[in-house]
């Protein structure tokens, strides 16, 4: 039976390896389709582009880690069927589940490793790839200049050619405007002719301008009485080399502390403490909200004792609104002038309620969406893990029942499979990012459909049913189609 088991997954093992890397670059080609335009014209270095490639790919193994199983288990048991090796061990009498326990044991591995790398690892490698992400989205594009346009991506320099050479390192008709001294376009330069390039430390661009002038007006001057001058200056010359700085267009790393408190960045303990002193801070700031509210003294009282989550001496005040005083009579014996004075007052007091509604509303709003995000966070790292399982449980019956190996019927329905489950999955983080589902139900709610699923595909694979066989659906069709049509022949006999 060792030898067995160790065939078995050595079977499992090369399709896994195998598809969770083909998993990993898809999903990478995927990010790198998403964030395109943020990489692209900065002049990031390779080693920085590497950098982040490598960050975003850890950030996308837990979502390969379920799909490579699924894969790697309908391959794997799709080539013991189509083999009709598996058909040989159940002649000898050993179970499905007798066959599958070695890669089950696998399978329990697997999903511990993925935990402990979404909880440990994964954080660390979403807050520099977090942060090195939003360095490079705040980096300058990389200085282009073009034909016939004034280009003003240097700063204090606004520059313009009217034709570049082959190399594009020589320029010529140029006319720089300097506007180093912020005083409007007081300095201008042209030259025939300019070859621009970057100095050894990168640090500044050198433009050696030939055969140019070079304009600059003075400020007002003014001479006894009214009498103003206007000084000017040209200077003509041979040679000229301009300096710009390209400080600006230098690579600048965003300090990581920046982001460390975000969701994404912290393991299972630091999003329990984290998620718990927000969402105390939420309920103190909802009692602050509930009783800023203009009600009836008697029920401010009661609201402040049904809002107040802290006071552990606070006492029902117990109070039945409706018992208190009868409305109706109240307002019959009131005279016209009290009874404006009262409807005046309830108007007052609703439009102050409205006003306070709608400038906290949006703020409570958010804050309750910045305390799901943690919790959301927390069972996520159990969901993706548990997924690895799941996918195990459809896999390898789907695989003895399909019974085909290979990358053609089994990838086909992995991947339909796995969209099914994000669909799901996407679709209960949204309902309990809002509240309209408790967390659990909402995070766990792909994990609740397939569950159920993978252990009827166990069933009905261990069973031998023909569950993928299309004879037996259409011998079913078959009989309904027969039974149909004696029915509607009784009535005629």
């Amino acid at each position: 039976m060792k030898r067995l088991h160790k065939f078995i997954i050595k079977s499992f093992l090369g399709p896994f390896f195998m598809t969770f890397f083909i998993c990993v670059f898809i999903l990478l080609m995927q990010f790198l389709w998403k964030y395109i335009d943020d990489l692209v014209g900065k002049g990031l270095e390779w080693s920085i582009v590497t950098e982040l490639l490598v960050y975003a790919s850890f950030g996308l193994i837990p979502l390969a880690f379920p799909l490579a199983m699924l894969l790697a288990s309908i391959m794997t048991f799709g080539n013991l069927g189509e083999n009709y090796e598996l058909v040989a061990m159940k002649a000898s009498g050993i179970s499905l589940f007798r066959i599958m326990r070695p890669l089950l044991v696998l399978a329990a591995l697997l999903t511990a490793i993925a935990f402990y790398f979404s909880n440990s690892i994964l954080p660390k490698t979403n807050l520099k790839f977090y942060s090195l992400m939003f360095s490079v989205k705040e980096q300058k594009p990389e200085m282009v200049i073009k034909e016939g346009v004034f280009s003003n991506d240097m700063e204090n320099f606004s520059i313009k050619v009217e034709r570049k050479g082959k190399d594009n390192n020589m320029l010529y008709d140029l006319m720089i405007y300097d506007h180093s001294d912020n005083e409007g376009n007081v300095k201008v330069t042209t030259a025939d002719s300019g070859k621009m390039e970057m100095t050894e430390d990168k640090k500044f661009m050198s433009i050696t301008l030939y055969n140019g002038r070079s304009y600059t007006e003075g400020k007002e001057k003014r001479q006894g009485g009214n009498e103003r001058r206007y000084p000017f200056q040209r200077d003509s010359f041979q040679k000229e080399v301009i300096n710009i700085s390209m400080k600006d267009f230098e690579f600048n790393r965003i300090d990581e502390s920046r982001y460390a408190g975000a969701s994404r960045m912290l393991n299972v303990s630091q999003l329990t403490s984290q998620s718990d002193s927000l969402f105390a801070d939420y309920k103190l700031r909802l009692w602050r909200f509930m009783t800023s509210m203009n009600y009836v003294s008697d029920i401010n009282r009661q609201i402040a004792w049904l809002a107040n989550p802290y006071d552990s001496l606070k006492t029902d005040p117990k109070i039945k609104p409706d018992t208190i005083v009868d409305v109706d009579k109240m307002v019959a014996s009131m005279s016209t002038f009290q009874k404006e004075e009262l409807y005046q007052k309830a108007i007052n007091n609703v439009r102050g309620n409205s006003q306070i509604i709608n400038q906290q509303l949006d703020e409570m709003y958010t804050r309750k969406k910045m305390v799901n995000s943690y919790s959301m966070e927390w069972h996520r790292k159990f969901t993706l893990s548990f997924a690895c399982l799941i996918f195990f449980f459809i896999g390898a019956p789907l695989g003895a029942i399909i019974r085909k190996g290979g990358l053609g019927m089994p990838v086909v329905v992995s991947i339909l499979m796995f969209i099914s489950y994000y669909i799901l999955m996407i679709t209960g983080e949204k309902f309990a990012r809002e509240d309209a589902w408790s967390m659990t139900g909402g995070m766990w709610f792909s994990s609740f459909v397939f569950l159920p699923l993978g252990i009827w595909l166990t069933y009905k694979a261990a069973t031998d049913s023909g569950v993928m066989n299309m004879e037996s659906y259409q011998m079913l069709f078959r009989k309904l189609t027969n039974l149909s049509f004696l029915k509607r022949r009784k009535p005629e006999m």
